[in-house]
């Protein structure tokens, strides 16, 4: 009698496995996202260039989207997402020695690398679906999403205390944040090279091989998954972007700009458990629509609020956080049902660039404009999810 452990336990087990390095990653994630602006600033001695960091951690994010997508696809999930997180490690250390001798070129090439981690972290939300039913791949998502959560909320509440102690290593305050993030790489990687056994994404496709034969590939369902995420990703990392350069502007500490950050990625990561079930009962599209009608009002809050009101702006970062996770919940669903590894990868890609169009374009809006019209451009511009998707997802309304 066999004794090889059932596909169920092998699930249950790869799931838990990338939610425990999930909560390391998302903490390496949120701590360079809420002061990579405010260190370009202050390193390049101008706000115009608040966004590059964001851009070139997101052009770094692009390229290692399709490796880590076709590494996996030859290697599976745990050689993809180890390796990814390395880099990211890496790319945090360089950051960090980069702002300590005050060394630019270094700065902008840390930073690249270090966008590994986004493109890892997200990569890894694929791992709960490779041995889910097209029934339960929303909530598998999900799961993985929300363990997110934890480090998310933990590291920009820990900017203050780790730029103090980057301060008492005679390194500048705003570097604090990105030694967290080169620890926390490090470790969410070793996790998932020690613990990811056996890969789920290598089951998957042995248990395909002696099934049947993959079945067919849908291109709509590809198109439609990657308009939501795309969408979705360019006006949440335009106008995430902007807030801390926004806030700093008109007197608020890093601790406040820091809280509205957590509350912010809480709301990217934690409603995902509603947002996978809801995507498993009612269908893709809907959810996908609801996406995009959620940014449209972040934009509003936050073009309307007042600059001293912290409050209102935690809400419209909330909803800018929440709009996303709708986007990207639905949209990963949509993928999973359709495409390989290697698409995936190629799909994040694209979400990837279109971050880093937000994310430096960003900077020249605000300067040329307001944080407002930033704002208010971009929740118009998330209404584009509605009708693509509505034509290109039309069959997948309903469906699981």
């Amino acid at each position: 009698m066999s004794t090889s452990p059932s596909v169920e336990t092998i699930q249950h087990r790869a799931i838990s496995v990338v939610m425990a390095s999930q909560v390391f990653s998302g903490a390496g994630l949120a701590a360079g996202v809420t002061v990579g602006g405010l260190l370009a600033a202050d390193m390049l001695h101008t706000t115009s260039l608040a966004g590059l960091p964001s851009a070139l951690f997101t052009f770094g994010s692009a390229g290692t989207a399709l490796a880590v997508g076709r590494l996996s696809q030859r290697l599976g999930r745990r050689a993809g997402l180890t390796a990814g997180y390395a880099a990211a490690a890496i790319g945090g250390a360089g950051v960090v020695l980069a702002a300590a001798i005050d060394t630019i070129p270094l700065l902008l090439v840390s930073l690249l690398v270090y966008g590994a981690g986004t493109a890892t972290n997200l990569q890894a939300r694929y791992a709960g679906t490779d041995l889910a039913g097209p029934g339960r791949r929303g909530r598998a998502v999900s799961s993985v999403l929300v363990a997110t959560t934890l480090g998310a909320v933990a590291g920009p509440n820990l900017v203050g205390p780790t730029g103090r102690f980057a301060e008492s290593l005679g390194i500048p305050a705003l570097a604090g944040p990105f030694l967290l993030a080169a620890v926390a790489y490090a470790v969410a990687g070793l996790i998932l090279f020690v613990l990811l056994r056996p890969d789920p994404l290598l089951v998957a496709r042995a248990r395909i091989a002696e099934v049947a034969p993959p079945g067919p590939r849908s291109a709509t369902g590809v198109m439609a998954g990657a308009a939501t995420m795309v969408l979705t990703q360019l006006v949440m990392v335009a106008v995430m972007t902007m807030t801390p350069v926004h806030m700093q502007a008109h007197g608020h500490g890093l601790e406040a700009t820091g809280l509205v950050i957590a509350v912010h990625i809480a709301a990217m990561y934690l409603p995902s458990p509603i947002t996978g079930f809801l995507v498993d009962r009612f269908g893709r599209t809907p959810v996908a629509v609801a996406s995009g009608i959620t940014l449209l009002a972040a934009g509003v809050v936050s073009a309307t609020a007042p600059s001293d009101s912290v409050a209102l702006l935690t809400l419209a970062l909330a909803l800018l956080g929440l709009g996303w996770n709708l986007g990207l919940v639905a949209g990963t669903a949509m993928i999973a049902d359709a495409a390989s590894p290697r698409v995936q990868g190629n799909v994040d890609l694209l979400i990837a660039l279109s971050g880093a169009g937000g994310g430096i374009t960003s900077g020249f809006v605000m300067a040329a404009t307001s944080y407002a019209t930033l704002s208010i451009a971009g929740g118009v511009l998330a209404l584009a999810v509605i009708p693509f998707v509505a034509v290109s997802g039309r069959a997948l309304i309903g469906k699981p």
